[in-house]
């Protein structure tokens, strides 16, 4: 599939590693996408800061592809010298695109930081910076899985794109209606940013159950029954979850969406697969 059919193409998303074997594992994911001429790469970033040195190191190597790369920021938990720094520092380093988030407080913590919401974090970004860094926002087609109702959370996906933000990449999903009605709701709000489909590949129905679960994305029923009968058979899973992924993209692009964003989990493999799939 050729990436350039599409103004934003691809790009994809990895976590730090905390091992030496799993950063030696990453380059090589790296190396394998870097082939296919992503837009740009993107590195999470632990709540409250819990991997903030991880994820400096691990976009400094991954920036070494040559691809754009961009680290989250998040504000939970963070206080303003702190997140002023560590713009400074990337600045310095060259980086121009960050993931502007809101952060989730991790338990045990005291305080959540002067800023509380991720419109607030990319004021604040503008404010320090100017127009240095593209800054993409999360989207919840589905709905953030703590807001009080979609039109709420609608709001609040405006205030941070007017707060600033050039783009949104948006939590996974599994119905493709979802993400085109949320594209319609916002247009009709006058967003006119690009909004990209996060995609998550499915290899392992438990992992992906269990953090679905946790993060709202929904799995429909007739998916979730499917990956329970095959039960451990992870051949099979994996088959059935690129042909059932391949399809929710090709309508997803064929529907008008400005790329594809996926969640790797550091895994090349299953995303090259599904891009191979697309016409």
């Amino acid at each position: 599939m050729s990436t350039q059919a599409h103004p934003l193409g691809i790009s994809y998303e990895f976590f730090p590693p905390n091992t030496d074997l799993g950063r030696e594992k990453l380059m090589g994911v790296r190396d394998a996408l870097a082939e296919r001429n992503p837009r740009f790469f993107s590195v999470t970033y632990g709540a409250g800061g819990s991997t903030q040195a991880r994820t400096i190191s691990t976009v400094q190597a991954v920036r070494e592809s040559g691809i754009t790369t961009a680290p989250h920021i998040s504000c939970i938990g963070s206080e303003k010298a702190q997140l002023r720094d560590l713009l400074h520092r990337y600045r310095e380093q060259g980086i121009d695109s960050l993931v502007a988030l809101r952060g989730d407080l991790p338990s045990g913590m005291g305080g959540i930081g002067e800023l509380r919401y991720a419109n607030e974090l990319v004021e604040f970004i503008r404010e320090e910076t100017g127009d240095h860094f593209e800054i993409a926002v999360a989207a919840y087609p589905e709905c953030h899985p703590q807001a009080p109702s979609f039109e709420k959370d609608l709001e609040n996906f405006v205030r941070k794109m007017k707060a600033g933000a050039n783009l949104a990449v948006t939590q996974y999903f599994y119905t493709a209606d979802a993400y085109f009605h949320f594209v319609e709701r916002t247009r009709a709000l006058g967003v006119e940013s690009p909004i990209i489909p996060g995609i998550m590949p499915i290899t392992n129905y438990t992992k992906l159950a269990r953090f679905s679960d946790a993060c709202g994305a929904e799995i429909p029923r007739w998916i979730r029954k499917q990956l329970e009968a095959y039960g451990d058979d992870s051949e099979s899973i994996a088959a059935f979850g690129e042909e059932v992924v391949s399809r929710l993209c090709q309508r997803l692009l064929d529907g008008g969406a400005p790329g594809l964003h996926f969640y790797t989990l550091n895994q090349a493999a299953p995303s090259l697969r599904i891009l191979d799939n697309l016409s």
